[in-house]
Formats: structure tokens, sequence, C-alpha cells
């Protein structure tokens, strides 16, 4: 099964707006909210380079790994289908 995880703080409207996104596309996926975790914020910026949020990671029952940065339909829906 795929597994959707998205990195996103409270104060973030884009996030607020892939939340919303997802909810209408009806994909279920894990949040982390990085400014309350440290620890999955420094996980994050391994696997980015960098601070941006929101962060998607998709990763496939194959192993394949997909990461978008930024609130980016096309990329999304691309991704997930």
């Amino acid at each position: 099964m795929t597994k959707v995880t998205l990195y996103t703080t409270k104060t973030c409207p884009f996030c607020l707006m892939q939340k919303n996104y997802f909810q209408e596309k009806n994909v279920v996926y894990v949040e982390i909210l990085v400014d309350e975790n440290p620890e999955e914020a420094m996980k994050m910026v391994e696997i980015t380079g960098q601070m941006g949020v929101p962060f998607t990671v998709v990763d496939f029952d194959d192993g394949k790994r997909i990461a978008i940065l930024g609130f980016d339909k096309p990329k999304l829906d691309e991704a997930l289908g």
C-alpha cells in the first residue's frame, strides 16, 4: 500500500491548502508537525536540505519514493495517480 507522509507546520497556509486538497481527493496520509517535533524536522532536512513546508513523501510498495516540496497539485496528482 502506498504511504503518504506530509510534513507541515501549524501556521503554514499552503499546508492547510494541501490538507484540504488531500481531503477532497480522499488521500490517506500521515501528518508530521515539524514545529512540534524537532526530530522529525531534522529527518525532513536530511531529505530536502531545507526547512520548507509542505513537504510530501510518497513511498510505494516497490520501494520507489517521490518527494515533493511545496503545494504542487500537478506533481501530487502525478505521484498519486
